[in-house]
């Protein structure tokens, strides 16, 4: 059977011949493994490159000493943390850059990214961090980034439309991530979490719907997997797709607004208080200060489910930019 090299797999090649040190070497064999057609006709190539990675990792390993692994911790910041999961060149780069102030580099070839790299996003008057990991390749992903995929607040599960082998891609990287014990789940209401399952809110996303075949691609995305997961669109040229996505990744982590005001005072908006929804009145008092939370009499309430300044107990559940007013 012939090999079939792609232009991809022949690049990665070329800066194999070309890299001077050890590390470029094994950048380049990692992303000729990522490139190669899996085929039989590449079955003795692809374990070719299986032991010259293998060969350079375990030389490293010898000049640096014994090593324990790499490890990786990203700072929580603003109102909650989504990872980025995907396959190689799944957009996941573009679309940080799109939403949020990183920098990252971009190009058509994997392991763009190698270490976890975050980003804020504003939504309206809250920032949301969210954190673009290596691409999920199982013969070379390390297991730090299923890791940090477990203690996240959510995922973007990225999936470019520019293929038709859309279904396999998906099931390779939860195949993965599921060996790990981490589950990718439209919502993780009744599931139990415990030491040795994990299960993360993930909204799938549909990543280059500006190119040619896309919107077929998408139609086949959405009946694939939309029982499983919410699947959206996605361009970094469409503003509409930006800004839609915006919010689904608000509505994602499963948040909600308050803002505070004092009596005859006007409410501060651009500071709004971030709990989860389903919070209480108390919930938010707790927020505050604790003696707040002690002192509480009663709360006046401004929203679209009360009377303007209709007055409610400590237990009243609040909703998405209630105006809330404390009186102890």
């Amino acid at each position: 059977m012939p090999a079939n090299l792609t232009p991809e797999y022949k690049n990665a090649e070329l800066k194999f011949r070309t890299a001077r040190t050890p590390e470029e070497k094994l950048a380049a064999l990692e992303d000729m493994l990522a490139t190669i057609p899996k085929h039989k006709g590449t079955d003795k190539m692809q374990a070719d490159i299986k032991r010259r990675i293998s060969k350079l990792k375990n030389q490293a390993q010898k000049k640096s000493g014994p090593k324990h692994g790499l490890a990786y911790h990203v700072e929580r910041e603003g109102a909650g943390q989504v990872m980025l999961i995907g396959a190689p060149n799944s957009g996941k780069s573009s679309l940080l850059k799109e939403l949020t102030n990183a920098k990252p580099e971009i190009g058509d070839y994997p392991f763009t990214t190698r270490t976890p790299l975050p980003g804020m996003m504003h939504f309206e008057n809250v920032l949301i961090q969210l954190v673009d990991l290596p691409p999920v390749i199982p013969e070379l992903t390390e297991g730090w980034v299923p890791g940090l995929l477990r203690i996240a607040d959510a995922a973007l599960f990225t999936v470019a439309l520019t293929g038709p082998v859309v279904k396999k891609e998906v099931d390779t990287v939860r195949s993965f991530l599921e060996e790990h014990r981490i589950y990718t789940v439209k919502n993780t209401s009744g599931k139990i979490e415990d030491q040795r399952l994990s299960y993360v809110k993930t909204l799938m996303v549909g990543t280059k719907y500006d190119m040619p075949g896309s919107p077929e691609n998408f139609s086949l995305l959405c009946e694939l997997f939309r029982k499983e997961f919410d699947v959206l669109p996605f361009s970094i040229h469409s503003y509409e797709m930006v800004e839609d996505l915006r919010r689904w990744i608000f509505l994602l982590l499963g948040i909600i607004r308050i803002y505070s005001k004092v009596p005859g005072g006007p409410p501060d908006r651009e500071n709004p208080f971030v709990v989860k929804a389903g919070s209480t009145v108390m919930d938010v008092a707790r927020e505050i200060h604790l003696d707040f939370a002690r002192e509480l009499n009663f709360a006046r309430i401004w929203g679209s489910q009360k009377y303007e300044g209709q007055r409610v107990n400590r237990d009243y559940v609040l909703a998405d930019e209630d105006i809330l007013e404390l009186h102890l």
